[in-house]
């Protein structure tokens, strides 16, 4: 092998859709780590962009939140196989990220993948939890069943380029929704990363959507569309929050508003059941009367 060969830089692209286009703008923006040595150039995605994840998404609906419980839970382990087999990779990129050493970094991608696995485990389950058969005055049953709310975009955080990203990501999908992730503006090469790894495990196309650039600036459009049913806010700052609250409620979103988390602590249930929608159904029993005679 010759001294001189040139190395074969990686080029980052977008995730809708199932496909990886670069941003019909064309535009990119250079990624540093936290020294500011230039990384990548990643896509800057336009507004046009973000309608077009949100049409993916939509189309994807179906048959994800249609599919089984226990299947989507098949799929969400293959993921953290897949993370598994290229954890090197992204042992690096977390590393300069968010600066760590990399120890540190392998720490985090380590805690992230099991979280990929926590979230596998609780598909089937979480309807247990949260539902269940209501006691009513009459010959009826009735039950009480959780549904995903639909397509949701989810504001990836700033600061934990990885762990924090799967941890918004994973609860989302595991309930059956699909969504328009905006990777973390300084440091989204995680999250495109990802989308390489979603590609080639079994998640279909279009269930995960990851776009990268100017986070106010994605947020906007996707915040008023009113074909997005809810957004989590968690990549905010405080004041963007606030305008994009006021632009979701055109279509009474559900709003997961933006808090201090720790990602590295237990997760709990709270991000599954965020974008839950609970539907009760009443069916007789076939009792007739007080005495118990049935038709």
């Amino acid at each position: 092998m010759s001294d001189g060969r040139l190395n074969v830089f990686k080029t980052y692209k977008l995730y809708v859709g199932g496909k990886f286009p670069r941003s019909e703008s064309g535009r990119v923006y250079e990624v540093t780590d936290s020294k500011g040595k230039w990384l990548a150039n990643a896509p800057l995605s336009s507004r046009k962009d973000a309608r077009d994840a949100v049409v993916a998404a939509r189309k994807a609906f179906g048959g994800w939140s249609g599919a089984t419980a226990y299947n989507r839970g098949q799929v969400l382990y293959r993921v953290a196989e897949m993370l598994e087999g290229r954890r090197d990779q992204f042992v690096r990129e977390v590393a300069d990220a968010e600066g760590l050493s990399k120890s540190k970094a392998a720490a985090v991608v380590d805690a992230a993948i099991d979280r990929w696995v926590w979230y596998a485990g609780w598909t089937d389950k979480i309807a247990q939890v949260v539902g269940g058969a209501n006691p009513v005055a009459g010959p009826f049953f009735n039950l009480s069943t959780p549904e995903p709310t639909g397509v949701v975009t989810v504001l990836a955080p700033q600061k934990s380029s990885f762990l924090g990203l799967v941890s918004v990501i994973a609860p989302v999908i595991a309930t059956g929704n699909t969504v328009v992730v905006i990777a973390a503006e300084d440091a989204p090469l995680p999250a495109l990363s990802l989308a390489e790894v979603l590609a080639t495990s079994d998640v279909p196309g279009g269930v995960v959507n990851i776009l990268s650039g100017r986070t106010a600036e994605l947020a906007a459009p996707l915040a008023a569309h009113q074909d997005v049913n809810g957004i989590d806010l968690t990549g905010a700052g405080e004041e963007l929050a606030k305008e994009l609250e006021v632009a979701a409620a055109d279509n009474l979103k559900r709003v997961l508003r933006p808090q201090a988390v720790d990602f590295s602590a237990d997760p709990g249930t709270s991000r599954l059941t965020a974008f839950l929608e609970t539907k009760t159904v009443w069916h007789p029993t076939g009792s007739l009367g007080a005495s118990g005679s049935a038709y």
